[in-house]
């Protein structure tokens, strides 16, 4: 019987986590895929880390979420662009710089901070962390990229990247909370050593970089402005071939007519408007959270709470991605976000820190798969050479929703306590929710078209 159950479970294993380790087993995968995650690690960090530290020295929680939200924006604001420089010019040659304008905003920011300098400094300082590379997007670009034309090891792909991010997660947060509450400046240290050695491992990995825009353009003889207009109108035909689109064809003298370049079509628009709402209302219940626990003297468990609903999605990350479903992708969208939506939205009657806890724990397992859908609709809007473009934009518009909410979440808290939070967090809960809902028929058209990263000019 023992036997039995042990090759039970090696079975189990097997199918659930073999997808995975043959992704691994690619040569130079493992290392960039680690890579971005311990590069990320300013994610989860950060944010808590300015929270609590300015907190501890200048007592004020408006001041956080403001600071909190300026550095949202301003992810908002770069993100893109800095995924578009990507796009245009290769992995390397934007990170590089970029990591070092970061570096020296964190460690300029923490000393301001230590030594209570005047707020003005704080928010002039603030939005130069959102000098980040988008190093997630840059991970997936270069999984769809290796992967191009196998449809079903991509999105295991994806699913890897976020069980990754949920690991990330898991020991960011209690990691950041714990080392905020000894020294700000010793946290900011260790997440200027993660940035480093991820960088390291993903940008000295160049065999699996795909190429920028300029080399495509290079190599067919165009400009960049000709090469995207040559792959837009590519992806336009393969959509019209499929019944996406409309015919693009001029009867009079049969040739295409000049394609749409931009990537802003309805299907991406109702995504980001989704991401807008998801961070708004997670960034508010964040900073509520982190009010209650301290309202109820158990702040130092703020971060096992948060590690705990990042462990719950990432039990659900595995399990998400090592099944092949049949249901379609629009469907699992809405249950995963409605699954989040809801739970969240319910903190308002939690009266101990646990029972959050154990929402987090119920609810978490809808999180990654809710992500990991999010990205698989990207392999449906953009085309290949502006897929870290558009995963740019998905995370610009959470920033933007996450800066708001943890905004109007800080004031109210201000006001009346952390009640105050959670009451702001499940409204914009159910008001995301809405949001989601109206861009029901745009995303389903979407995941009926073609997946254009697998379009080659």
């Amino acid at each position: 019987m023992a036997h039995a159950a042990t090759r039970t479970i090696r079975q189990l294993g097997s199918r659930v986590f073999g997808g995975y380790a043959e992704l691994l087993r690619i040569p130079h995968t493992a290392r960039f895929a680690v890579g971005a995650v311990i590069a990320c690690m300013p994610f989860p960090m950060v944010g808590m880390t300015i929270t609590i530290s300015v907190q501890h020295y200048y007592g004020n929680y408006t001041l956080a979420g403001a600071l909190t939200a300026i550095q949202a924006v301003s992810l908002a604001v770069v993100g893109p662009l800095l995924g578009r420089l990507v796009d245009r010019f290769g992995q390397r040659q934007v990170s590089i710089p970029t990591i070092i304008i970061w570096m020296i905003a964190a460690f300029s920011l923490s000393a301001c901070i230590s030594a209570r300098a005047p707020e003005w400094i704080l928010f002039c300082i603030t939005p130069f962390l959102a000098a980040i590379p988008p190093w997630g997007a840059m991970s997936r670009g270069r999984w769809t990229h290796l992967l191009a034309g196998d449809r079903i090891r991509t999105d295991r792909a994806l699913s890897l990247s976020g069980v990754l991010d949920e690991c990330m997660w898991i020991i960011g947060n209690p990691l950041s909370s714990t080392l905020a509450v000894i020294s700000g400046t010793l946290a900011f240290s260790v997440t200027g050593l993660c940035v480093l050695t991820g960088s390291l491992m993903f940008l000295t990995e160049l065999s699996t970089e795909p190429p920028s825009q300029t080399q495509l353009a290079r190599r067919a003889g165009l400009t960049r402005a000709e090469y995207r207009e040559h792959e837009a109108r590519r992806a336009a035909a393969i959509q019209r071939d499929a019944g996406t689109l409309p015919s693009a064809i001029d009867s009079r003298d049969g040739s295409a007519s000049a394609p749409r370049t931009s990537i802003w079509g309805p299907g991406l628009i109702a995504v980001c408007a989704t991401w807008f709402g998801l961070g708004a209302f997670q960034s508010a219940a964040s900073i509520s959270i982190i009010a209650f626990a301290t309202e109820q003297n158990m702040k130092q468990y703020t971060g096992f709470v948060f590690a705990c609903f990042s462990f719950s999605s990432l039990m659900g990350a595995i399990v998400y991605g090592a099944r092949n479903w049949v249901t379609p992708l629009w469907k699992r969208f809405y249950i995963c976000l409605a699954m989040v939506n809801i739970g969240v939205g319910s903190f308002m009657f939690a009266r101990h820190l646990w029972v959050i806890m154990i929402i987090y724990l119920i609810i978490g397992v809808g999180q990654a798969p809710t992500w990991i859908n999010g990205n698989q609709l990207m392999l449906h809007l953009v085309p290949p050479s502006r897929f870290t473009e558009g995963m740019a934009w998905m995370g610009a518009m959470n920033a933007i929703g996450g800066s708001a909410g943890s905004a109007v979440a800080g004031v109210f808290i201000d006001r009346m306590g952390s009640h105050g939070g959670f009451l702001t967090v499940t409204i914009l809960a159910l008001a995301s929710l809405a949001i989601a809902f109206t861009g029901l028929r745009q995303i389903r058209n979407g995941t009926e078209a073609p997946v254009l990263t697998e379009v080659k000019v």
